[in-house]
């Protein structure tokens, strides 16, 4: 089948959209339909080479409708409606205890560029292209995918809406209530307010958190950081910024979660901690970077990575979405959108921190 797919190939400042071939769905596969996809700061790495091979077609918050069922799939339909997020084996012990975001083989699945038999589904001029990224590659008019990455949803609801869900919102909001199980009367303190950082916000809130600290450069998130749930905002740059933090609460915030790669935050997201206080963290330091033992050790604090914001979205994603619609969780203000032709231009506002969710809207009927 001939689709439109963006490629991401070396030496291009953002993926290029191209004809290629898409071969039909295998067994326990859908091809869908793409109607929407946002894009993550993980496909900007992806697209440099550091993430996956290319050439490749990136994208993995994509929402569609299913066209097509291979062998064996069950509980989907021809017209369905879906989101996709990450995919997992479904088997291996963490996939059985429903965090498939820790599944045995994730990281060949996520970022390998192919199945794991070693075939992609996209081919152009005769030769393959790398697919199957997070299983969907979801840059693209159509994806190839396993039946686990995708999640049904009503066909009345948005699905330029609620694409970012599968990944960016997912993370950041399954960090807060999933992973660190954030809770009334609690403090957190953000670091970072991007889509993570503002999906954990808003969930803090959400969860009833007493005191919600935000940290950022840009005068405009924090703003908005406020309008979302924060309690108290910080520049980041500002002097002594652990002990400001620290007086929020008096003695140290409960928790942190750090969406950033700078070393030094991932520092500072220790050192603003009560006594056996969190840090959770979402992306590896950039750069050469050691924790303070000795605080971590007299202190019981931890610090605690965490994929996907712990959470299954099969049931994780529905609740987020209930929220939504119940206007106690307004993601949608994060959002905007541009045509699939335009996706250089919404690389580019991404990288330069003028957009916080660019979504890609690949059907005109979406784009209200």
């Amino acid at each position: 089948m001939r689709i439109t797919a963006a490629i991401s190939r070396a030496e291009t400042p953002a993926p290029q959209l191209e004809e290629v071939e898409l071969e039909a769905p295998r067994p326990g596969e859908m091809r869908i339909r793409i109607t929407a996809v946002g894009i993550c700061h993980t496909d900007l790495h992806a697209h440099e080479g550091r993430l996956a091979p290319l050439p490749i077609a990136l994208g993995h918050e994509g929402a569609g409708v299913v066209e097509e069922l291979g062998d064996g799939v069950r509980g989907f339909a021809p017209g369905d409606h879906v989101l996709l997020s990450g995919t997992s084996c479904g088997t291996c012990p963490n996939c059985l205890n429903n965090l498939p975001s820790y599944c045995d083989l994730a990281m060949p699945m996520t970022f390998g560029g192919k199945r794991l038999d070693g075939s992609t589904a996209l081919c152009a001029d005769g030769g393959p292209l790398h697919s199957h990224f997070f299983g969907q590659s979801s840059f693209a008019t159509h994806a190839i995918v396993p039946e686990r990455t995708a999640v049904k949803v009503d066909r009345d609801l948005p699905l330029a809406t609620l694409a970012p869900l599968g990944c960016g919102v997912i993370t950041g909001a399954g960090s807060v209530i999933e992973a660190l199980k954030v809770d009334y009367g609690h403090s957190i303190a953000v670091f970072g307010t991007g889509a993570v950082g503002l999906s954990a916000i808003m969930a803090a809130r959400l969860v009833g958190a007493q005191r919600i600290v935000a940290v950022d450069l840009k005068p405009d998130r924090l703003e908005l950081a406020q309008e979302l749930g924060a309690t108290h905002v910080f520049q980041a740059d500002q002097g002594d910024l652990a002990a400001a933090i620290r007086g929020v609460t008096g003695r140290g915030v409960d928790f942190t979660l750090n969406t950033t790669v700078a070393p030094a935050v991932h520092s500072l997201a220790l050192e603003c901690l009560a006594m056996r206080g969190t840090a959770g963290f979402v992306a590896a330091p950039r750069g050469e970077w050691a924790p303070a033992m000795f605080p971590m050790l007299a202190g019981g604090r931890q610090l605690r990575g965490i994929l996907g914001g712990d959470a299954a979205p099969r049931l994780f994603l529905p609740r987020l979405i209930e929220y939504w619609r119940q206007g106690r969780f307004p993601f949608d203000r994060l959002i905007r959108t541009y045509r699939f032709a335009e996706i250089a231009r919404a690389f580019h506002d991404l990288e330069e921190g003028a957009v916080i969710k660019p979504v890609l809207v690949l059907d005109e009927g979406e784009a209200a």
